[in-house]
């Protein structure tokens, strides 16, 4: 089914964030990269529209390598989305960044293997469009301005966030080895987590703003001295945490621009490149 709706600001998370819009509309979206995560969800948030996708799934069922990431942001875009906030839970690399810590990147590290991450993989559409080379710059991949939004929606909140910081985007679905876990702080790296790659890639690609939100839910392999990482850990922390995380993240969405002032790298990544194909 087409999508009937329109918004300008993108949320991929939590499945649960879309039940606290106000008017919320299911829409089911197609795309040329197959389907997206799950249905869009539709609603209004202090008078902005707002376009919620379950990065996961509803039923938290796509494990992070399994997630289409390029039917996800086509999809978004196709609804009206120019900016995208990206919250996802990580692993501290560092003894400072605890669980409970909220650390907004300025930089990215990647560390996957198997994903599709370009749009421009000169593969043909099904429609018979066929990509051209394009080289889009990414070497400040988070947009300036919904960092600064997200960063000052915590403190407002009363979070003191982490402004800046690399995060590390591994292949998963398993977690680190504690000497990977010291690699990557090694190389600079502040946070790891699993899907962080390529949404943020594939949002310049398509010169939408992305901002990501990292909350630490617990340190990684290589930061702590007991057993290493566990699931139910990370489940745990993120619950005590995901109520301050959602008033961020609405205030975040309320400090976003208009897309018409929009005035970022992010908007005009293109330069004007034909990418071979209508943007959607």
């Amino acid at each position: 089914m087409a999508n009937t709706g329109n918004a300008g600001i993108g949320v991929i998370g939590g499945s649960g964030f879309y039940s606290f819009l106000d008017d919320v509309t299911e829409v089911r979206v197609d795309t040329p990269y197959g389907a997206p995560s799950d249905s869009l969800f539709l609603g209004g948030i202090g008078g902005r529209r707002v376009a919620f996708l379950p990065r996961h799934g509803r039923g938290h069922h796509l494990p992070p390598h399994r997630i289409n990431y390029r039917a996800n942001l086509w999809a978004l875009r196709s609804v009206g989305v120019r900016q995208v906030l990206g919250p996802c839970a990580v692993g501290g690399l560092r003894p400072e960044y605890g669980p409970g810590t909220l650390l907004v990147p300025d930089q990215l590290v990647d560390r996957t293997k198997n994903r599709a991450s370009t749009y421009f993989d000169g593969l043909p559409l099904p429609g018979g469009d066929v990509p051209n080379v394009v080289h889009v710059p990414l070497a400040d991949p988070y947009c300036p301005v919904g960092r600064a939004a997200a960063v000052a929606a915590a403190r407002g909140r009363g979070w003191e966030a982490v402004d800046g910081g690399t995060l590390v985007v591994v292949e998963g679905p398993r977690f680190s080895t504690r000497a990977e876990s010291l690699w990557h702080r090694a190389q600079g790296g502040s946070v790891v987590g699993m899907t962080g790659h390529p949404e943020a890639a594939l949002a310049r690609e398509l010169e939408l703003c992305y901002t990501s939100l990292t909350l630490v839910t617990d340190l990684d392999a290589g930061a702590e001295s007991g057993e290493g990482v566990s699931h139910e850990e990370v489940l745990r922390v993120f619950a005590a945490n995901v109520d301050r995380l959602r008033s961020v993240l609405f205030d975040a969405v309320a400090a976003l621009p208009e897309d018409g002032a929009r005035d970022c790298l992010c908007a005009k990544a293109l330069g004007g490149t034909d990418p071979g194909f209508a943007l959607p």
